[in-house]
């Protein structure tokens, strides 16, 4: 997120105590120091309570957030939203009922000035190009230090419509000279990911918390629309159309 914070009483040490090399500058502020009209106000979503935590305690540090709800899925989300109407939503893609792109484009629909962070635990260009096609306006990866976070978060409350991300010019070109094959929608493509990695059906269903019924449908949906009959034959065409890249890391828990 370079270019995206001031230096005013810079520190590079990253989240939980972990400096993150070469990480971005980050404005931090004492609260107190803070007039209570310019605190923003942001909520976070994701489904694991550990990782809310460790943001929460990021944006703590900062000094000019104050994190005003938390959310474990879509569902919640929405609810928490409604009711706080925050400057800015910082929301995980893999959610239980939903993924965080679709939340993204649902919340840009009905709060337009709302910035809107995205982050992800996977590699791949998709999801960038889905975030940014939702409207969010930064996206950033989760391995990077929760500073970086706070900065995207501060970025997108000052210019929501701005979408900010690592890598965004590569995936961009990327983008432009692949090979044009179907579309798949964010969470066919997590479905895809994991048919290449040798899940099955209901492994994948409990990976994504989804029933193994849906999944078959997606899994359906992903055949009809790469043209394929078998899982083989689907990974082959979604490596070769670009839809799955075979340098890409695993996906983890």
């Amino acid at each position: 997120m370079s270019g995206t914070t001031g230096t005013e009483g810079t520190s590079s040490t990253g989240a939980g105590g972990a400096a993150g090399s070469g990480a971005t500058p980050v404005l931090r502020r004492r609260a107190e120091d803070v007039p209570p009209e310019a605190v923003h106000r942001v909520v976070l979503v994701d489904d694991h309570e550990l990782i809310r935590q460790g943001l929460r305690r990021a944006f703590e540090r900062a000094g000019d957030f104050a994190v005003v709800g938390e959310a474990a899925s879509v569902g919640e989300a929405l609810g928490v939203l409604a009711r706080e109407d925050p400057h800015v939503l910082v929301t995980d893609v893999r959610l239980p009922d939903g993924n965080g792109i679709e939340l993204a484009g649902r919340v840009r629909k009905a709060s337009p000035d709302m910035g809107i962070v995205v982050l992800t635990m996977y590699s791949g260009d998709e999801h960038l190009i889905g975030a940014l096609e939702a409207g969010a306006s930064a996206f950033v990866n989760k391995d990077a230090p929760s500073d970086e976070v706070v900065a995207a978060a501060r970025h997108a409350v000052a210019a929501p419509h701005a979408f900010a991300a690592e890598n965004l010019a590569a995936a961009m070109q990327r983008q432009l000279a692949a090979p044009k094959g179907p579309t798949l929608s964010p969470r066919e493509s997590e479905v895809l990911h994991l048919l290449a990695d040798g899940l099955s059906a209901a492994q994948i269903g409990r990976r994504l918390f989804i029933s193994e019924s849906t999944i078959k449908t997606h899994i359906g949906k992903i055949y009809d629309k790469l043209g394929a009959t078998n899982r083989a034959q689907a990974v082959m065409i979604a490596v070769r159309s670009g839809l799955v890249r075979t340098d890409a890391p695993r996906h983890g828990a």
